[in-house]
């Protein structure tokens, strides 16, 4: 994929403001018509619009693939039932039979994470999880909904228990001083965790190809040409690669959660 020098240099002033970035369709327009209301507010709200932009990509896919479905799966809805079925499988692994229930969250967790990852990809395109805004919006999704279902299944008083670190003994009574801020503050972490992970991997994406675009801009700057080589290609590949396992990841860190909060089985 070749870029102009033009785009190169709108990507280094990007740089001024913060982590270097390439500029997507928006910018570009803001840059040409940035005293048009709609295209300014856009630009202020591009991580919420292109993540907008996905969430209802990702509906209108659910809904053509849910319209002329057939006992008899081809095409469209093939491909859809294939990826729910993996999911199922994959939390039903972690949480049982019982955690199903969990599926619909979960899978949507991880089909919308990785359509955000991938969306950067595109030309013109930009992946919301660089923006820390977008992955502490999801990890407070993933905590409030973990601790609601503790509470839902454990109960207050087994809520409170497990954060106590269910004592049993004269042993375990004595350490829920300790224990309870322990937990609180791990319950704390989980989100904060989650959000950096994923935030600075995707970032760390995005400026590893910003970077390599400027140096082949440059390796052909002495013959005056609007284009640069495409040094950028590899890193694409791998950032294909990376956010899809840190999709992966967040869903099973959330997934893991969920089976922390809740009431296990004692043999």
């Amino acid at each position: 994929m070749f870029l102009t020098e033009e785009i190169v240099k709108q990507a280094a002033e990007k740089a001024k403001e913060g982590a270097p970035e390439l500029p997507n369709f928006i910018t570009l327009l803001y840059d040409k018509f940035g005293k048009v209301a709609v295209i300014g507010f856009m630009h202020h709200w591009e991580n919420v619009v292109f993540s907008w932009m996905i969430a209802i990509l990702i509906c209108v896919v659910a809904y053509l693939a849910y319209r002329k479905r057939t006992l008899i799966p081809g095409g469209l809805q093939n491909f859809v039932e294939l990826v729910i079925e993996t999911l199922d499988n994959f939390v039903s692994g972690i949480l049982g039979p019982a955690g199903r229930k969990f599926t619909p969250f979960l899978g949507t967790i991880f089909i919308y994470i990785f359509c955000m990852n991938m969306f950067g990809l595109i030309p013109g395109m930009k992946s919301p999880t660089s923006n820390l805004n977008t992955t502490v919006s999801l990890a407070v999704c993933v905590f409030f909904y973990v601790q609601y279902t503790g509470l839902r299944s454990l109960g207050i008083v087994g809520y409170l228990a497990h954060m106590a670190g269910n004592p049993r003994d004269v042993v375990t009574w004595l350490l829920v001083p300790i224990n309870i801020p322990i937990h609180v503050i791990e319950e704390l972490a989980k989100p904060l965790s989650l959000s950096l992970r994923l935030f600075g991997n995707i970032t760390g994406e995005d400026v590893l190809i910003t970077v390599f675009v400027g140096l082949g801009v440059s390796a052909l700057s002495f013959l005056h040409l609007p284009v640069g080589l495409p040094l950028q290609l590899p890193f694409i590949f791998l950032a294909l690669l990376t956010g899809t396992i840190q999709a992966l990841v967040f869903t099973l860190l959330s997934t893991i959660y969920f089976s922390l909060m809740l009431p296990h089985d004692e043999y």
